[in-house]
């Protein structure tokens, strides 16, 4: 079992290392690389906001503060000495307030800068990475078009491959149907094969026909040779047939009256 899975596991590291694509991968990586890029963005805004809003407080508390503050001297010039009190403890509760507010925007100014500065490194990264990514994709697609332009040359690929073997296939039916009817162009010539009207000619018939294609032209021989002295075609060759009739017909024998 354990070897099955071995086994199993290098094949699909294999086909996934096939499957893999090194320009997709960068990409990825890059693209996870600007999410985080962002919210750490996100994060450096969100700090900022919260050190403005602690800000505005402050100023609020401050105004309060310079009030209470003008509001004890009226009193006291008044000669309302009670009243000065309560002022100046009203504005010694904000003033705890404001030093509370003070150390928490101490606190935020400190992790904004923080964020900021990790956040121009992480840019800084980034853009490298972008930078190193599009040298490898462009470096990658050269390599891997120069490894198809040498596997084309070469015969060596797949495609070519493919079609080297359609190509020998077509060389090797052809070959094999010129064989074919070169052997068929024996048979014929030496008569192995039957006829194809499906009649039998034996050497006999074969030696008639060559005669009669014989006699055929030497009539048209000498029809010509009549039409080129002005005669008539036609008497020439009547009168050369008549002429072989009267030669082949056998003489009559002399006939004895009876006396």
């Amino acid at each position: 079992m354990k070897r099955m899975g071995l086994i199993f596991r290098a094949k699909a590291n294999k086909a996934l290392d096939r499957a893999e694509d090194p320009r997709e991968t960068l990409d990825y990586s890059y693209q996870k690389q600007l999410e985080l890029l962002q919210k750490v963005r996100r994060g450096v805004a969100d700090v900022a906001t919260s050190r403005k809003r602690l800000e505005l407080q402050l100023t609020e508390l401050q105004k309060k503060s310079t009030t209470y503050e003008d509001q004890g001297r009226k009193a006291l010039a008044l000669g309302r000495e009670d009243l000065a009190r309560e002022a100046l403890s009203r504005r010694a509760a904000l003033q705890q307030q404001v030093t509370d507010l003070e150390t928490q925007h101490t606190t935020l100014q400190g992790e904004e800068e923080k964020l900021t500065v990790a956040s121009q490194r992480l840019q800084a990264k980034v853009d490298a990475f972008r930078t190193k990514k599009e040298t490898i994709k462009a470096t990658y697609t050269a390599a891997q078009a120069q490894t198809q332009i040498g596997e084309a040359f070469s015969g060596i690929s797949e495609e070519m491959g493919d079609v080297g073997m359609a190509i020998q296939r077509a060389e090797d039916k052809t070959e094999q149907l010129r064989a074919r009817a070169g052997a068929l162009d024996e048979l014929l010539a030496s008569g192995a094969l039957d006829d194809p009207s499906g009649l039998a000619k034996d050497d006999i018939q074969a030696e008639l026909e060559r005669l009669s294609g014989g006699s055929d032209v030497e009539l048209e021989l000498q029809r010509m040779k009549a039409e080129l002295a002005g005669g008539a075609p036609q008497q020439a060759i009547e009168g050369g047939q008549s002429g072989q009739t009267a030669q082949n017909q056998p003489q009559d024998t002399p006939r004895f009256d009876k006396q």
